[in-house]
């Protein structure tokens, strides 16, 4: 970051985020924010996630042009200058990033990242960019657009988007992490792109009211043509199996509407609670007390 530093003539201000980690992250972010004044940094009292931690960051910020990005070193501190220029010599408000490839990553984690950002651009009128990344260069402008808004279940590579700024794209070759390990698993990746349908796409409530009313329009269709055979044919109603095998069924699609009613209702609830999204412990500020 010092190399990107000297390469550009902005002033810096180095805002991290600690998102509850157990190791001695910490202790290295005071030594920093001791050494250099343009170093702050916000502590969590406990893990909060990702979006609270984007959240918080770009709420502390105060430049002109800010950028999100991850301390793994998966995003490429050297694409600065160039998205720093790129904002300067055109009318663009936003400089993303996006994988060229997602080499090193697991084939069925690639498969269903693919699908997922087909899926959510045909069911949402917020259109995603396959592969694209958190880090990205915005404007003074776009970021307090962002601010405004302040819901608890936040995708923000939705609301990046949804904001409607106009950005363009910078790919670049996927690269692994220089430290740690991730701990986004398979099965947590899947939930955060449920809570990004389910946020930014009402297509599930409209499934699950389609479902319910061919449901309920094949169960009358059925029940006609049985009493109309049983009247006309005088042939006796189906036994137990066909009649087992409909209630299991009618009830599968009853608890499966249910869950996706419920996963909104959820939602809601969180939101009516107006917790705080994340909650701060401790900041360079106490270096001065």
């Amino acid at each position: 970051m010092e190399r990107v530093n000297q390469s550009v003539i902005h002033d810096f201000e180095y805002i991290f985020i600690n998102d509850g980690s157990s190791d001695r992250t910490l202790e290295k972010l005071r030594e920093l924010a001791r050494m250099h004044p343009n170093v702050r940094y916000i502590s969590f009292s406990r893990n909060f996630g990702k979006e609270a931690a984007l959240y918080a960051g770009l709420q502390a910020s105060k430049g002109e042009l800010v950028t999100v990005m991850d301390v793994d070193l998966q995003d490429p501190p050297e694409l600065l200058p160039r998205m720093i220029e790129m904002i300067e010599t055109s009318d663009i408000d936003c400089v993303g990033t996006r994988r060229a490839d997602r080499i090193g990553e697991p084939s069925i984690r690639s498969f269903f990242a693919k699908k997922f950002y087909q899926l959510i651009n045909r069911i949402s009128d917020t259109e995603m960019v396959d592969g694209a990344r958190d880090y990205r260069l915005m404007t003074r402008q776009m970021v307090d657009a962002v601010l405004e808004l302040t819901e608890h279940n936040r995708f923000s590579k939705g609301l990046f988007s949804w904001v409607g700024f106009k950005t363009e794209y910078i790919s670049f070759e996927n690269r692994e992490r220089t430290v740690g390990e991730t701990s986004w698993s398979f099965w947590k990746l899947f939930n955060y792109s449920i809570d990004g349908i389910v946020n930014f796409s009402d297509a599930p409530l409209n499934i699950a009211s389609f479902v319910g009313a061919f449901s309920c329009v094949a169960s009358g269709i059925a029940m006609l043509f049985i009493i109309i055979r049983a009247l006309v044919f005088g042939d006796p109603t189906a036994g137990w199996p066909s009649l087992v095998t409909i209630i299991l069924f009618i009830g599968g699609v009853q608890l499966l509407c249910i869950g996706i009613i419920g996963k909104y209702i959820g939602k809601i609830f969180m939101e009516t609670k107006k917790r705080p999204v994340y909650i701060v412990k401790e900041t360079e500020k106490k270096l001065d007390d």
